[in-house]
């Protein structure tokens, strides 16, 4: 039974995805950490799977800002997709995926937290994206990323620079902790004039507020005090 409910989950998994999977072995070697392989020789990792979803990832990124937003300079198009597709970015998707549980980690990675570590994540997102692309071709692996990615797209598009704090953030907790920050969000007022109050949490003790008249505008605000605070702390620690 507990075999049938990871199948199960990793059915589900393909599922939130968008990837009808046709192959299943690929499903299965996207999730295969190096660490799993180590312990289980004959298999081989994700790794490979890894290297090609990133560019199937960039090249659909890159598409879809060129076809779609003819009015942004080149080097705004770059910062929106280095907004984009980034690791933090895709430890996030995966987060929202729950993809944690149903990857195959050595004894020593799961112990150690390896299905919360934004490294990994990322990199098992990237790899599922070129198994899809394997399995089913351009334009279903198409219509998953941007299943996946297109309203951050489009947020980032609105206001190059506009989701800044909260990406900075991101990537400088994925640097320095290996983890992601966490918001908490709480709202008051009628509906037609809330106010929202953000919280960022990071290892659990809270960096930094926010409020705003928006649930993105508080979260910008709390991460910009969170970035602030941290990059302060790298600076005296000597932290890049």
């Amino acid at each position: 039974m507990e075999q049938e409910s990871i199948v199960g989950g990793r059915r589900a998994l393909a599922d939130r995805l968008g990837w009808a999977v046709g192959d299943e072995a690929l499903l299965l070697q996207a999730l295969r950490h190096r660490s799993w392989c180590a312990e289980n020789p004959g298999w081989e990792s994700n790794e490979r799977l890894e290297f090609l979803g990133d560019s199937v990832l960039g090249l659909i990124v890159t598409g879809h800002l060129f076809r779609t937003y003819a009015d942004i300079p080149e080097g705004e198009l770059t910062k929106v997709r280095a907004s984009v597709v980034n690791s933090a970015t895709l430890a996030e998707v995966a987060a929202e995926l729950d993809l944690g549980p149903s990857l195959m980690l050595g004894k020593g990675e799961d112990q150690s937290g390896g299905r919360e570590k934004p490294s990994i994540l990322a990199d098992a997102t990237e790899a599922l994206i070129g198994a899809c692309y394997i399995d089913r071709g351009w334009e279903h692996v198409q219509q998953a990323v941007m299943g996946l990615f297109g309203s951050r797209i489009e947020e980032a598009a609105a206001g190059p620079g506009g989701q800044d704090y909260k990406t900075r953030l991101q990537e400088l907790c994925a640097r320095m902790f290996d983890q992601l920050p966490r918001y908490s969000v709480t709202d008051q007022g009628p509906d037609h004039a809330k106010e929202f109050d953000a919280t960022v949490f990071l290892r659990g003790e809270s960096y930094g507020t926010g409020r705003g008249r928006s649930k993105k505008q508080a979260e910008q605000a709390a991460a910009r005090q969170a970035w602030e605070r941290l990059r302060a702390a790298a600076g005296e620690a000597g932290v890049g």
